[in-house]
């Protein structure tokens, strides 16, 4: 009985044996750990690339289908009679702009986002015509560094675009902005020729039987057309065909009769026997696009940037122009552009917004406007008139993983921008030219990549 239990006695562990145990237990545990810490930060990083390069090629293709759509108006790029020049070559006469029948100030008062006022280096104001609608006002870029932007601030009172910063709802620093028009192919009253079978809207001439006596708009329920209340007081209106636009002041808006004002510098003409003729409301129809980049709240103390698509002025003017704003994605940080234009020589080059404005290339060298893109009211040299001739704009987007990830190493960080000259090669947050940090107040723990295109402008012309 003494030996039984005395052997049960020396069954179990020891002390030592135990600790030896814990031990190995600990770093198994310790390793199970470390692999799903690392499987985790791996399944992270490639969920967020994922994320990033869908948003990026989204973002790409949006601003896409704006800039093909640049300058396009009512069929005014299909056709039409060209004229001859001095050395004997046809050109499309004003390169197939509108014909405006008012003051300067009263056609900026019309459209949204105008940041450049008339005057200066600028045409002056027109206050007799018709003229051309100016080249500046269909197509505008502004490169912007950390601390201005060139060739003028977006950021105006008249165009109520945010000023860059690092607060939310900022424009994000050193981001540019480009601001783009065009006729909005789904609206406008078709104008039924005399004898028409449809019973839709018509024109009435004066004794003349060319000027402009009224417009009488009968909205087609078949075509989806706008109500007339759509045009508002004071709204100018753009009558044109296949061939020709015309921009002009009338009374009556809001009813179904339109008639000329007499503020215009002369009648327009009624296009009486043209074929296809609409007459839109140019404060809404003409559209302005304005793409730039707002700082937005990330969540957990974090900013980052997002890419905002807005329309006639944004959202304060939705009731009276239809304006929205539209944030597109998040984790935009930089945004830039370059503007293709084709010099005497038959070469492209690839230009800053103020060298287009300037008219001058890398060199300084001056670059010829295109024939009949140069205002008729006023002789010389004008400033802006090379924006029509953009054929091509390459647009460059650096996006972000919006979510920090502070796994990753200083070689994860790296990234290149094809806009930073300084640094050609992959590298750190902190040496590129904007840094995310210190400049715009975004985490540097992020994943980063570029986008670019180049996006023909299809409605160049000539």
């Amino acid at each position: 009985m003494t030996a039984f239990i005395r052997s049960s006695r020396q069954g179990g562990f020891t002390l030592i044996e135990l600790m030896v145990a814990m031990v190995l237990g600990l770093l198994v545990a310790a390793g199970i750990v470390t692999v799903f810490a690392s499987t985790s930060s791996s399944n992270k990083a490639q969920t967020q690339l994922a994320t990033l390069q869908e948003e990026g090629r989204f973002a790409v293709a949006r601003i896409k289908m704006d800039v093909g759509s640049i300058n396009s108006q009512y069929g005014t790029t299909t056709g039409g009679n060209a004229s001859q020049s001095g050395a004997g070559l046809p050109f499309l006469d004003g390169l197939r702009s509108p014909s405006v029948y008012v003051k300067g100030s009263t056609l900026t008062a019309a459209l949204s986002d105008v940041t450049t006022p008339w005057g200066g280096a600028y045409p002056a104001e027109p206050v007799t015509g018709p003229y051309s609608m100016p080249s500046f006002l269909m197509l505008r870029g502004y490169d912007c560094t950390l601390t201005a932007c060139t060739p003028v601030d977006p950021n105006t009172a008249i165009s109520s675009i945010p000023a860059m910063g690092k607060a939310v709802n900022n424009r994000v620093v050193g981001a540019a902005v480009l601001t783009m028009r065009y006729l909005n192919p789904s609206a406008g009253w078709t104008i039924e020729p005399p004898g028409s079978s449809v019973t839709g809207s018509t024109v009435t001439t004066n004794a003349d039987g060319n000027t402009l006596k009224q417009i009488n708009l009968v909205p087609i329920t078949a075509y989806s057309e706008p109500p007339i209340g759509n045009i508002k007081g004071g709204d100018l209106i753009m009558l044109a065909n296949y061939s020709n636009a015309q921009i002009f002041a009338v009374t009556g808006q809001g009813s179904a009769t339109l008639t000329p004002a007499t503020s215009n510098f002369t009648t327009p003409t009624a296009m009486v026997g043209t074929s296809a003729v609409k007459v839109f409301d140019l404060n809404r129809d003409f559209q302005t696009v304005t793409y730039y980049l707002k700082v937005v709240d990330a969540g957990n103390g974090h900013t980052t940037g997002a890419l905002v698509r807005r329309v006639n002025g944004g959202i304060p003017n939705a009731a009276t122009r239809g304006g929205t704003e539209d944030e597109l994605v998040r984790g935009v940080e930089r945004m830039d552009f370059r503007y293709g234009v084709v010099n005497s020589a038959g070469e492209t080059q690839f230009l800053t917004a103020n060298q287009v404005d300037t008219a001058t290339d890398a060199s300084g060298n001056a670059i010829t406007c295109p024939p009949g893109s140069a205002n008729p009211v006023v002789t010389g040299a004008i400033q802006g008139c090379l924006w029509r001739a953009v054929q091509s704009v390459e647009v460059d987007l650096l996006m972000d993983g919006q979510v920090p990830l502070y796994t990753l190493s200083p070689d994860e960080e790296r990234y290149t921008y094809s806009f930073d000259t300084t640094t050609t090669a992959l590298a750190a947050p902190s040496a590129h030219a904007v840094k995310p940090s210190s400049d715009q107040g975004f985490p540097d723990q992020l994943l980063r990549r570029e986008f670019t295109a180049l996006i023909a402008v299809r409605n160049y012309n000539p």
